[in-house]
């Protein structure tokens, strides 16, 4: 059920951007271990002029593959979202060829009162679907 919004500078063909999202879905899976149906990916491309990913002072190289993702999520917990960005960085390098330090996460924390899956509903808060918080 995480959100993942990835920014990539234009450039990419379907195919190329269908084998990231696979596989950080794949990386999602493991890491968190939820449903293979909770899959919400959204993709923005930018112009390379409109997509600005210093490295924070870290000497960390960046090319045009660079690739920042903002996830929404409820809270996972740090070992977790440890693993998933290891996971998700071993994964873009085996199946795009990205390289670990062109690969940016955020994660933004929310509870289960800011999601609705449709219906205008809070299924997490109905009861339709688990309420239990993954440990």
């Amino acid at each position: 059920m995480p959100l993942l919004h990835f920014h990539l500078v234009e450039g990419r063909t379907d195919t190329e951007i269908k084998t990231l999202l696979d596989a950080a879905h794949e990386a999602m899976l493991e890491a968190f271990n939820v449903p293979r149906g909770d899959r919400y990916q959204l993709v923005s491309e930018h112009k390379p002029s409109r997509m600005i990913v210093e490295d924070t002072g870290l000497n960390i190289p960046r090319t045009k593959n660079v690739v920042l993702l903002q996830m929404f999520s409820r809270p996972r917990g740090e070992e977790a979202n440890a693993l998933f960005y290891r996971l998700l960085v071993e994964k873009l390098e085996q199946a795009c060829g990205i390289a670990s330090s062109d690969v940016m996460i955020s994660v933004v924390e929310n509870e289960d009162a800011h999601w609705s899956f449709g219906y205008g509903r809070a299924q997490f808060l109905t009861g339709e679907l688990g309420a239990k918080k993954p440990d």
